[in-house]
């Protein structure tokens, strides 16, 4: 068995049924994961889920955090805490958990700008990994928009999907969806660098936010 045949066989649990989490699933899908949302309100994604071909499943949190080998969180960094609680520490324990939020606050940006809850010496990604720390925490997916999430189109050009974590096993598993995905990976460390990560958020958005256009921007590293 070859190493994407070992990848596409894990179960997917995702937490959040928004249009992140729907985006993702369809993508874990599409490379032939198996998935479980998790959700509050099963009966909003029931026709989402007829759509999926059997492969996907609704659930509560809890749900989705035992079916899955590896999980996403996708929901607002506010949610974010109440969520994993939801979902079952027991549920968390030794996996890998994609961090797909930000601390948004619930406050209008200004010129374009969002504002943080958090401040630049502390990201929500530590806040989760303290309160968690039998779980793999990987900063990804939170600073391009859904549109762009799975396999975009830039040319032939690959858009640099930033990660970080406190473990080197649970961020080779993102690089390999990464890679899944159409995204290079930049590795930038620990825990701590999600302080610099989260932010691209601000600035993924503003362009969002100031030309009412969404689907055509995406941070690249270049290298020489």
């Amino acid at each position: 068995m070859n190493k994407k045949q070992k990848i596409n066989m894990k179960n997917i649990g995702i937490l959040g049924s928004g249009i992140v989490a729907t985006t993702l699933a369809e993508g874990f899908i599409k490379h032939g994961y198996s998935v479980c949302l998790g959700t509050g309100h099963p009966e909003k994604l029931e026709s989402w889920k007829a759509q999926q071909g059997g492969k996907a499943t609704i659930g509560s949190f809890a749900d989705a955090a035992k079916f899955g080998a590896l999980l996403v969180l996708a929901v607002k960094g506010s949610a974010a805490i109440v969520v994993l609680e939801s979902a079952g520490r027991e549920n968390l324990k030794d996996k890998t958990i994609i961090d797909t939020s930000n601390p948004i606050e619930a406050a209008p940006p200004v010129n374009g700008v969002l504002k943080f809850f958090t401040n630049i010496n502390e990201s929500l990604m530590e806040q989760l990994q303290m309160a968690y720390p039998e779980a793999n925490f990987v900063k990804g997916y939170n600073s391009v928009g859904a549109p762009l999430m799975v396999n975009p189109d830039f040319g032939g050009t690959k858009p640099t999907m930033f990660i970080c974590g406190n473990n080197a096993q649970a961020k080779n598993e993102v690089a390999e969806i990464n890679t899944l995905f159409g995204f290079d990976t930049e590795d930038m460390g620990t825990a701590e660098a999600a302080r610099a990560i989260e932010p691209l958020c601000m600035l993924w958005c503003i362009t969002g936010f100031t030309t009412n256009k969404w689907d055509g921007h995406a941070f690249k590293l270049l290298r020489r």
